[in-house]
């Protein structure tokens, strides 16, 4: 296009005449305007190291992956980290303890929590040899192992990559653990096989450094709509398997089918972003559905769109779900298909949701027991392990026991149990003997099986409270004393971080300091109705201040009240929607 004018004023013939012999001289030297370099006093100037927060200083002057040369310095010296290495650190998955303890916490990251029998016995010996002797399995079927000294650093790292895992990333402002359905492949209810995918994204993530710089961490989490829940509705990102049909069966459809003349038929993912318990937020649903072979492109689009757009002024407003709140999900959406370069499949307006019929009674905890699987004449076996703690000895018996009388495979899941796969039928009597022999109780229990804790003061310095000590204690009690005929899940976390989610639990208990006769002892806030899934719902703050002597009857009145009132097979979070808090206190609160 020939210029004719420049602000509004028209060139003169000479003026033109010149202008085209210059740009003719150009074209013929191979340059165009596209060619030149941006005006760099037109381009916004970099923040200086001095204009940002601690964290995002601390990540510009060293990116944390290229900090191992300083690990191993400090392994050689036996040296403890200063605060800045102390953040650069938890990007190999090392947390240092101080003030608790002198010494590193490690979290690995094993995508679905699948563990296979060798991996098991090393993990054993790593234990015992440069840990505490125990592991500790998390609410992201994961595993953390604690009190390695400095000087032990190094060689943990090792050890943990030549088993085929990994600590990289486990920690601070990265994806945490993948989580899926920890029977993905055997559960015949299973719409999509999760595992695989979980793994995959798994190896992105690992490969593409881009994803270790986030403003803050990142939870992502599927469901292929087997019978283990994932509380996929918890996390940054949540996909749930959906069925999709032209038309219902007659003989009536599972539950979440989308009936719909408009989508091809078959299995999809839906999407929903922004979960965090710990802010009191579930997951919302983007409105798509993404077919399984999208879901990497997909995932690694809504992660940029965060990377450019998340806050990193304010940690405390940094989570994706921060950025909903000032974002619609439409414009998130907008942003992650201009990443992708086309449309995603919009659910039809109109179309249809079938549910399965509701019943009163809610089933016991799925994650625990002896279940038949997919394939003929094998099962899997759910067993429970108290508050997530296992010792290095244990763990080897449950590598044998894997290897004996299954395909020498364990899963991990979010409620801090152990799942073993592929158990003939022939076995599976003996498997159960074993497990129990062992300390992991293979028999569903309405109140031991929901019964999950967080870390605790013992090792982690934000906890007020002995969660783990005092989750297994009141389990004991509770037990003895109370026989209940529907399942409830009891969630006790340390501090407001809420790793253990007491949000989303029937009954939560969040770690506090209780005055009691001028003197300050541990205790908890108790809150009641949480739930996830379709029966989401944030727990409300029942009782402030209770402190450790008197949580074990004030817990025993809660559930014997709850039997006394409710209506016949009425559930624990049914029974506590249907009162205001004024009139629960009053209830529960009475001597039963």
């Amino acid at each position: 296009m020939t210029l004719r004018s420049i602000a509004g004023t028209p060139l003169s013939g000479e003026q033109t005449a010149y202008l085209d012999g210059l740009f003719a001289g150009l074209r013929n030297r191979g340059l165009t305007f596209g060619d030149v370099a941006p005006n760099p006093a037109a381009a916004p100037a970099a923040p200086s190291l001095d204009d940002l927060i601690p964290e995002e200083r601390i990540k510009r002057e060293l990116h944390p992956l290229d900090a191992y040369p300083l690990l191993l310095q400090h392994a050689a010296a036996n040296q403890a980290p200063d605060k800045e290495n102390s953040f650069r650190f938890k990007w190999q998955g090392l947390f240092y303890l101080t003030p608790n303890k002198e010494a590193f916490m490690a979290r690995l990251r094993i995508p679905g929590g699948q563990l296979h029998a060798f991996q098991l016995r090393e993990l054993a010996a790593i234990a015992d040899q440069l840990t505490s002797g125990y592991v500790q399995i998390t609410t992201r079927a994961n595993l953390q192992l604690r009190l390695i000294q400095p000087r032990h650093t190094v060689e943990f790292v090792r050890r943990i990559q030549a088993i085929g895992l990994h600590t990289r990333g486990s920690g601070a402002d990265n994806i945490r653990n993948l989580t899926c359905d920890p029977t993905s492949g055997v559960d015949p209810d299973e719409l999509i096989e999760t595992l695989p995918i979980t793994q995959a994204l798994g190896q992105l993530i690992l490969n593409h450094r881009e994803f270790y710089d986030l403003p803050r961490k990142f939870n992502i989490a599927f469901h292929g709509g087997g019978r283990i829940p994932t509380v996929e509705d918890t996390n940054d990102i949540g996909f749930k398997a959906v069925q999709v049909a032209a038309q219902a069966p007659a003989s009536g459809s599972p539950s979440g089918m989308l009936v719909t003349e408009q989508v091809p038929a078959g299995a999809y993912f839906r999407c929903a972003l922004g979960g965090a318990t710990g802010h009191k937020a579930f997951a919302r649903d983007l409105g798509v559905l993404i077919r399984p072979e999208e879901i990497l492109e997909v995932t690694a689009a809504l992660l940029r769109v965060y990377l450019a757009h998340g806050n990193r002024g304010d940690r405390k407003k940094a989570r994706l779900k921060h950025l909903l709140d000032t974002w619609t999900l439409d414009q998130y959406l907008a942003e992650t298909e201009k990443l992708l370069g086309r449309t995603l499949l919009r659910i039809p307006v109109g179309a249809r949701w079938e549910s399965a019929p509701v019943t009163t009674s809610v089933p016991a905890h799925p994650q625990v027991g002896v279940h038949a699987q997919k394939q003929p004449g094998l099962n899997w076996i759910g067993a429970t392990v108290p508050v997530g703690q296992i010792t290095a000895k244990q763990l080897r018996r449950l590598a044998e026991i894997a290897d004996l009388y299954g395909s020498g495979e364990v899963r991990l899941t979010v409620w801090q149990n152990v799942v073993l796969p592929n158990i003939p039928d022939a076995y599976v009597e003996t498997a159960k003997k074993a497990l129990m022999k062992l300390g992991f109780d293979w028999r569903p229990s309405n109140l031991k099986s929901g019964f999950i804790a967080c870390t605790g003061n013992s090792y982690c310095k934000f906890a007020g409270a002995d969660t783990k000590g005092h989750a297994l204690d009141l389990m004991h009690w509770l037990d003895r004393r109370v026989e209940l005929d529907q399942p409830i899940n009891v969630h006790i976390t340390g501090c407001p971080n809420s790793c253990a989610q007491h949000y989303m639990g029937d009954l939560g208990l969040l770690g506090a300091k209780v005055k009691v006769g001028g003197e300050t002892v541990e205790g908890y806030h108790i809150f009641v109705g949480g739930g996830f899934g379709d029966r989401q719902a944030v727990g409300r703050q029942l009782f402030t201040g209770v402190s450790i002597g008197q949580l074990k009857p004030t817990m025993e009145r809660i559930l014997k009240n709850y039997l006394v009132h409710r209506t016949p097979g009425e559930s624990f979070q049914a029974f506590t929607a249907r009162h205001d808090l004024r009139r629960l206190q009053e209830l529960l609160g009475e001597e039963a």
